[in-house]
């Protein structure tokens, strides 16, 4: 009896080894992708005798990489269903342009410039998505003739020159800052605490509060795929995994705090990235598009309007290519006709490190904004360390092209 009873034990301990070995192995990208930007942290924290993780680089950070984060949603999008869009960098530049012209040559009040632009932006997607969906010309040489039709005519907005500054209320939209609702006494106190200066107190709070709804969700979720029998994650690496991001979320809150509270821009990243992250993966139009991407054909015989979706996908990435041009333009606080050039790199290498597949229906929302703050934090920390443009790139390319390999692999290795 105390024998089987061991045998039994051995067993169900084998067969757990095992499950955490596949759930490992099939989901390597994701964690894989977390503790390389863990470690890339640490490594640049340690290189820049801490430089890199104080309050006033960390915000530093979040604006300079917050409309390649904006993007990254749309484009993650555009190749999930299996298309690709090389003019983003280029609409941005012309929205910025646009915008400029309209504020400052014209006096155009900044409400009606952004919904103007934002117009603008949507519709320039439709027009590239008309011709990839309604007439099967590829994405790759639309969108490359999109890319050139925009900088030439940002040039000839600008007139080949920078036009600026624009007025103090459209600069706020990415250089601004949440004011604390709470009475000073309250910051005052924490900053005793914690041997600070100051601190934002809705800053924490908000940190604190995003923490607890994303562990909340994550047990919710846990609790409806047992309860439908899905199989789910390990509790260890649930565990972990939600512990390293609650704390990393409060960690840089705090150092938010500390400085300057949340940019408005901080704001702006989140709610679009909730948005987009429920749109694809828990409605209908999300996970056609992914039936999109993974085989066209089928998803048509199935009943979806795949030239819709892609139309739809192209529009999309338009309208956040112009929200991204908008917020590029008010943190330079001027336009210039070189805005956005190459930037279309930096997005879809965003993506494409965040976990989405060259070949479609495959990526997630969470992933691409984690591969632009990848990104992001390379940058930063090699700019910190005084490394040359030159080496900057080679090494963006290399990282870009073992993340484009590394996918290719697994794909061999499960097929």
């Amino acid at each position: 009896m105390a024998l089987a009873q061991s045998d039994d034990i051995a067993e169900k301990q084998s067969d757990s080894g095992k499950s955490v070995r596949e759930y490992l192995s099939s989901h390597l990208r994701e964690y894989g992708l977390l503790f390389a930007l863990i470690a890339i942290m640490v490594f640049f924290q340690v290189v820049t005798d801490g430089t890199l993780l104080r309050a006033v680089n960390i915000t530093n950070l979040l604006l300079q990489n917050s409309y390649i984060i904006i993007m990254a949603l749309g484009m993650l999008v555009v190749i999930v269903s299996g298309n690709i869009d090389l003019s983003v960098g280029s609409v941005m530049g012309f929205i910025g342009a646009l915008a400029a012209v309209m504020m400052v040559h014209f006096d155009q009040p900044m409400y009606v410039t952004v919904v103007v632009c934002l117009i603008t932006g949507a519709l320039i997607g439709a027009a590239q998505g008309y011709w990839v969906a309604y007439w099967k010309i590829p994405s790759f040489i639309v969108t490359l003739a999109g890319m050139l039709v925009f900088r030439g005519l940002s040039l000839w907005l600008l007139e080949g020159q920078s036009v600026g500054p624009f007025p103090r209320e459209f600069q706020v939209i990415a250089n601004g800052f949440v004011p604390d609702i709470f009475p000073p006494v309250i910051g005052e106190t924490i900053a005793g605490i914690f041997a600070e200066r100051q601190v934002n107190t809705l800053a924490l709070a908000a940190g604190i509060l995003a923490a607890a709804s994303l562990v909340w969700i994550g047990l919710r979720q846990r609790a409806r795929n047992r309860a439908y029998g899905i199989v789910d994650e390990p509790r260890g690496f649930f565990i972990a995994r939600n512990a390293i991001v609650a704390a990393a979320i409060i960690f840089i809150t705090y150092k938010l705090s500390t400085f300057r509270g949340l940019p408005n821009v901080l704001i702006t990243m989140g709610v679009l990235t909730v948005v987009y992250a429920f749109l694809t993966q828990n409605t209908t139009i999300g996970r056609r598009v992914y039936a999109l991407g993974g085989n066209e054909k089928a998803a048509k015989l199935s009943g979806i309007k795949t030239e819709r979706l892609t139309f739809l996908a192209f529009m999309n990435m338009g309208f956040l290519a112009a929200a991204a041009g908008l917020v590029f333009a008010a943190r330079l606080n001027t336009a210039t006709p070189k805005a956005g050039f190459a930037l279309e790199l930096d997005v879809i290498a965003a993506v494409f490190i965040g976990g989405a597949s060259m070949s479609g229906g495959v990526g997630r929302i969470i992933g691409a904004v984690v591969g632009a703050f990848l990104m992001g934090v390379l940058n930063n920390g090699m700019s910190i360390m005084g490394i040359g443009i030159d080496y900057q790139q080679m090494i963006k390319g290399l990282v870009l092209l073992a993340a484009v390999v590394f996918d290719v692999y697994n794909k061999r290795k499960q097929g």
